[in-house]
């Protein structure tokens, strides 16, 4: 992204922050999604660098309490400035949403509704820690609104998990979803990590043996990252934990594709899978199993993120509030948005994002947003193997899907 365009703002402008007329042209003619970020966690993970909070480390500062003031101060601020378009999409992630419980993510979702309204067939997802679910909590969430559920699984093998300091059993993740599908949930997804110091091929199988047993019809899978300022990160650093090694980050990759291929599993996006039977394409939503509110994030789409430290894009417009929940919730009881920084995208910062994120769909990068310039680039990746054309569309072949980075960079230099 073009840096130039960044502009941070302090608080007092941030008080004052305003879309202007351009960014809301078109606003509900185009799908436009609600993220709401819970901050809480009962414990920190190793590895994770989101914006989160133990209750240790906020004490009396802020509460979920204070934080849901703040959220329906914040929807209702947001609906007053868009002209409150009907949502398509919402998704609720942290931290730990679940720890709210299900009538603490019904208000959210309560909330959102009296702010904005839901369109018809609204995807309403929830992430959720495997930890704190229950078969009520997932008939509370299903009588609320919820169509879907994210649980965090990472790993079913026991010394994995204790690397990434996660408190659940091994089987534990997909207990949870068999209770969700259970109570009603037709959309399911399970989050693998692949990649840990000291995972070998037999743990990922298991893993693989354990999402597909829970006949789930999402799954996620990210290879580990480390992050700086982790807890993860310090011990890499010590010598006390190696650090990811890129070939057998390839090697898991293709092992997780092809397992979940062979089960019906199809990827769309190069870290996510869903089941092929999904509607796509036939207008019915409720059957459609690819995650709709990320795909609008990848598709360039309108949404508005409403929690500490979450970022919104609307109409070529993106900005972030601030981190820290207390913060957040005085900023907002003062009758401002807690607007942290923000930037007006340029021509080339939305081409290089478009470029950068349709690459990585399974429906391709559309050749007419290439300039010259950037088609012949392409013809090279094109002929190394890593791309194949599809009609009007580039898409990554499997191997281009272990490079999709440097097939961007390629046709963007």
């Amino acid at each position: 992204m073009n840096g130039t365009s960044t502009t941070t703002v302090g608080r007092d402008e941030a008080a004052a922050f305003v879309l202007p007329g351009s960014a809301l042209q078109g606003v509900g003619s185009r799908p436009f999604g609600i993220y709401v970020h819970v901050p809480f966690c009962a414990t920190r993970c190793g590895y994770c660098d989101f914006n989160t909070y133990t209750a240790g480390e906020l004490g009396t500062s802020a509460s979920p309490q204070s934080w849901m003031e703040g959220l329906r101060r914040e929807l209702d601020l947001a609906a007053q400035m868009t002209g409150a378009p009907a949502v398509d999409t919402v998704f609720v992630g942290g931290g730990t949403p679940s720890l709210l419980g299900g009538d603490g993510l019904s208000d959210v979702l309560d909330a959102v509704r009296s702010s904005f309204g839901l369109a018809k067939g609204a995807e309403v997802t929830t992430e959720s820690n495997p930890e704190s679910t229950s078969p009520e909590f997932f008939d509370r969430l299903l009588a609320g609104g919820f169509t879907r559920i994210s649980l965090g699984m990472q790993s079913a093998a026991q010394h994995v998990l204790k690397v990434l300091d996660r408190t659940h059993t091994p089987g534990r993740a997909v207990a949870a979803a068999q209770e969700a599908r259970a109570a009603g949930f037709e959309h399911v997804n399970l989050d693998l990590i692949y990649g840990t110091p000291g995972e070998r091929d037999e743990d990922l199988d298991l893993s693989l043996d354990a999402v597909l047993s829970a006949r789930v019809d999402h799954v996620s899978a990210y290879a580990l990252i480390v992050e700086d300022g982790t807890a993860l990160a310090r011990k890499v650093r010590r010598g006390e934990l190696p650090a990811p090694d890129d070939d057998v980050l390839a090697s898991r990759y293709e092992r997780i594709d092809a397992r979940l291929a062979d089960a019906g599993l199809t990827w769309y996006e190069v870290s996510n899978w869903a089941s092929q039977d999904n509607g796509a394409g036939a207008g019915d939503t409720k059957s459609e199993s690819r995650c709709r509110h990320n795909l609008g994030y990848w598709d360039g789409g309108d949404w508005w993120g409403a929690g500490p430290g979450a970022h919104s894009h609307v109409g070529g417009v993106r900005w972030w509030n601030v981190k820290h929940p207390a913060r957040y919730a005085d900023q907002l009881a003062a009758g401002s948005l807690p607007v942290g920084g923000s930037e007006q995208l340029t021509v080339e910062d939305v081409h290089v994002e478009r470029v950068m994120l349709t690459a990585r769909l399974r429906t391709g990068l559309p050749v007419a947003e290439l300039d010259a310039a950037e088609q012949r680039a392409a013809e090279t990746v094109v002929a190394d193997g890593l791309l194949v054309r599809e009609g009007e569309h580039l898409v990554l072949t499997d191997r281009g899907r272990l490079l999709a980075d440097a097939v961007v960079r390629t046709v963007l230099r």
